[in-house]
């Protein structure tokens, strides 16, 4: 496709094209995971923690940029390129705590999507689970991504019953306003650990897996087929839709957070309900306080989102995995064709429906997920950043200075918070 034929001709309908796979990356960070660590934000700190959404955003836009680059300019996915620069043995095992991690994660998630069913129409919450892990297991084995992509990126709209939440109850919009641009000075122990919690429930490795992918599978679905960087002119405006995609998905993920931590701090932390353990629980204390609207639209979000994440969260270790052995790592792919790579995103989705019968809470499987996406960030992020720096890899689109200062940015402040959370594990 020549750089002309990417130019808008229509702002609406080119707007849209544009967006994808950072749309969907950004909209999938708001998981019920995402959304039980916002609430217990809100709920226990008020508006002591909006501020940390401000400071995770321009960090979470230059990482996603890194790995959506990535993927465009060497059409290869993350794995892929990153065994370029570090053993594969240790990328073998990194990937090996991200899939454990992101099994977890997808337990939890199902959990809270069945419990909140079973809140607004009744019915028992192991039913609902087969019916979220099975019909998003056969979606994305069956589906082709050309067809899939639309259904994901219909799905986003789930994230706005939170904006419309918000606006059901009562805010003191000046007092919110004041606190998140100019917060209050608090070192407790808990506070710096919810601090933690939000970076690493914004910043996660299974998003940079794949944005990454993503950007391989439209490459693949477009007229210009091939890395960018075997083009020896243009490809500018593919990095101008990649911009314009990661920032709005990004954009979007931390303003839902926004809206989530403002609604519970002003109907939860107000009424003295300072502790939530889970998305759900969220939904049932807002409905006496806030009233049966107010809960539907908070249970129907944590259902909407929970069928956006599972897939990306499943996909993301599946695309991993298939690129470390080799293996064909695409949904646009017939069962056949990919065996591989759609066992490890039905054995993902099947493990984390199965962990659901096991008495394990829901807050021990976040715990262990967000220790493993701990250890996987880091390093992850940082041979990211190498790559992107790497002109031999990149070519002439390795990243610009901006970028990769930001990028670096993010690792540190990741590697503080992760530091953060090992230290309060061994000190409890």
């Amino acid at each position: 496709m020549s750089e002309s034929a990417l130019t808008p001709t229509k702002s609406a309908p080119t707007l849209l094209q544009r967006l994808g796979p950072g749309l969907i990356t950004g909209a999938a960070d708001d998981d019920p995971s995402g959304i039980a660590t916002y609430s217990q934000a809100g709920a226990q700190f008020g508006y002591g923690l909006l501020w940390t959404v401000f400071l995770t955003t321009p960090f979470m836009i230059a990482i996603q940029l890194v790995s959506a680059q990535i993927g465009r300019v060497t059409g290869k996915g993350l794995a892929a390129n990153v065994m370029k620069v570090a053993p594969r043995w240790a990328v073998l095992g990194l990937v090996a705590l991200l899939v454990a991690a992101n099994t977890f994660n997808i337990a939890a998630d199902i959990a809270a999507m069945a419990e909140a069913l079973s809140l607004v129409i009744g019915g028992l919450n192991h039913e609902h689970a087969l019916i979220f892990a099975a019909g998003s297991t056969l979606l994305q084995v069956f589906l082709p991504y050309r067809r899939y992509s639309p259904v994901l990126k219909f799905l986003t709209l789930a994230l706005f019953a939170y904006v419309a939440t918000a606006f059901t109850v009562k805010i003191p919009w000046s007092t919110a306003l004041l606190a998140a641009v100019w917060p209050k000075a608090n070192f407790s122990a808990d506070y710096l650990m919810m601090v933690v919690a939000m970076l690493g429930t914004t910043i996660s490795p299974y998003l940079f897996f794949w944005q990454a992918s993503q950007e391989v599978e439209e490459m693949n679905q477009g007229k210009r087929d091939r890395p960018l960087r075997e083009l020896k002119r243009g490809g500018t405006h593919e990095l101008d839709r990649i911009k314009t995609d990661t920032f709005s998905g990004m954009l979007l993920s931390n303003g839902i957070a926004f809206f989530i931590i403002l609604t519970t701090a002003s109907v939860l932390h107000a009424n003295g309900v300072t502790r939530i353990n889970s998305a759900t629980e969220a939904a049932e204390a807002l409905r006496p306080l806030a009233g049966d609207f107010t809960f539907a639209l908070f249970a129907l979000g944590i259902i909407g989102t929970g069928l956006l994440a599972i897939p990306v969260l499943a996909g993301s270790a599946a695309y991993g995995v298939a690129e470390i052995f080799g293996w064909r790592a695409t949904l646009e792919a017939k069962p056949d064709e990919a065996a591989g790579f759609y066992t490890i995103i039905a054995a993902a989705t099947i493990i984390g429906f199965g962990l659901g019968f096991t008495g394990i809470d829901s807050i021990h499987m976040l715990v262990w997920s967000a220790v493993l996406n701990g250890i996987v960030a880091v390093p992850i992020m940082a041979m990211m950043m190498l790559i992107v720096s790497n002109r031999a890899i990149m070519g002439r689109f390795r990243g610009r200075t901006w970028l990769i200062w930001l990028g670096w940015g993010g690792t540190a402040l990741m590697a503080l918070a992760v530091l953060a959370m090992f230290g309060s594990s061994l000190i409890g």
